[in-house]
């Protein structure tokens, strides 16, 4: 991913995060910017979150379960002692999705680094590189750490754990006073702690989104075919990142530019055409060469979807070719507004489904097209822990002419991206 700017998005699975030295310490806080207790501030003299959310492991490295995190917990702040390096958090697949530089503030004996931030029921990384004079128990004390809080005391988190007093007088945190500086006030909610002459606010985190739609997408035009079909977002669904979705409409050829609102890694792209004759879609490679298909069809009134990788270093280019007076819409969004497939599920031409169920026989029925003849194909991502598409995905089903088959299905949470020009009707059965 390289370098991170500030306000990314990061994948909500389990990170390794650490500054390439000892001393990190996380601190867990809620809307108020203060921690609940002395037990939210994870470090290694207490590696354990009592949520097991958060853990302190060897050389340093935090471990940040961010699905696992308490709903009360609204961002969770990196620190540590005063130094220059970088800060970096690897997903499970090896991907690194934070790469920042840490510049050591002038005079400061321990560095918030920067902070994980719910937003738009995703998650976020911003880096800060504040500092605090006096040290550590300046920084802790700003968090609301030792202000007797309503978290579990260090006694009932769990055996062998033992009061921030205590834990830091040991730690490679000891360039900080022995007494702990004057509590400051409370930020402002969603903000991080900043010098009381002058405090900064940063974003207040939306709810968990839940699969009722959201009101942050406009529908597509009027007329065209994804008109009745809402954003909306599947409970649960974690793999790739959240988002406001980005909407274009146009006419017959064109190349068009996504805004900063698409952010890197696995996105969903769905498109819709009025009228006949031949409609393509494609993201373009870095230099205008075509690259992935989302549309490359003759069906008339077409609408479809696909997965497609938004580039890190650039925005996502996606090249539209139709006939002069078809009018279009595009539509990229995250994953999660991809359709859940429940049941039986109908559709026409090419879609990105979600599977979140357990293994299962899945019914594969599709009808002739236009001409006669039919296409389909199957291809499933299996998508926990991951933060990209598989190179090789497995093939479910491969062929031609109409077709009715069944295929065993491993247990979600599954990426399904179906390919036909075809009428088609999937049925799941989960077997016991």
């Amino acid at each position: 991913m390289g370098h991170t700017n500030e306000s990314s998005w990061v994948p909500s699975v389990t990170l390794l995060v650490g500054i390439g030295r000892t001393g990190t310490a996380a601190l867990l806080v809620g809307a108020d910017g203060r921690v609940r207790g002395d037990a939210d501030m994870v470090f290694e003299g207490r590696p354990v979150h009592p949520s097991g959310a958060v853990r302190h492991k060897e050389s340093g490295v935090l471990s940040l379960a961010l699905h696992e995190v308490e709903p009360e917990v609204e961002r969770i702040v990196i620190a540590g002692p005063a130094g220059p390096g970088s800060l970096a958090a690897m997903a499970p697949d090896r991907e690194v999705v934070v790469a920042w530089l840490i510049a050591a503030p002038e005079d400061a004996e321990a560095v918030v680094f920067g902070e994980f931030f719910r937003e738009s029921g995703g998650w976020k990384f911003t880096g800060i590189g504040e500092g605090y004079a006096s040290g550590l128990a300046e920084l802790v004390t700003a968090y609301g750490v030792g202000g007797g809080g309503s978290a579990k005391s260090g006694a009932e988190a769990g055996a062998g754990t033992e009061a921030p007093s205590q834990a830091l007088a040991r730690s490679p945190w000891r360039v900080l006073s022995a007494q702990a500086a004057p509590a400051r006030p409370a930020p402002e909610a969603g903000g991080p702690p900043a010098p009381a002459t002058q405090p900064a606010p940063a974003p207040v985190a939306p709810p968990v989104p839940t699969a009722q739609p959201a009101p942050v997408a406009p529908p597509f035009p009027a007329g065209l075919p994804h008109a009745s079909r809402p954003y909306e977002l599947v409970a649960g669904w974690e793999f790739g990142p959240v988002f406001e979705p980005f909407t274009a409409t146009g006419e017959g050829e064109r190349v068009v530019r996504t805004d900063g609102r698409v952010p890197p890694g696995p996105v969903l792209v769905e498109a819709a055409r009025e009228g006949g004759g031949y409609f393509g879609v494609f993201s373009l490679a870095k230099f205008g060469r075509d690259d992935d298909i989302i549309a490359n069809t003759t069906l008339q009134d077409f609408a479809g979807s696909s997965v497609v990788r938004a580039p890190g270093d650039r925005p996502l280019q996606l090249r539209v070719d139709a006939r002069v007076g078809n009018r279009w819409a595009l539509r990229v969004s995250p994953v999660a507004a991809a359709r859940h497939l429940t049941g039986t599920l109908s559709g026409r031409g090419p879609e990105a489904l979600l599977y979140t169920g357990g293994a299962a026989d899945l019914r594969v029925q599709v009808e002739a097209d236009e001409k006669g003849r039919g296409y389909v194909s199957m291809a499933y991502h299996e998508v926990a822990g991951r933060t990209t598409l598989l190179t090789h995905p497995a093939v479910a089903v491969s062929g031609t002419g109409p077709l009715a088959h069944t295929v065993p299905i491993p247990a979600g949470p599954l990426l399904m991206l179906f390919e036909t020009d075809a009428p088609w009707t999937l049925t799941v059965r989960e077997i016991d």
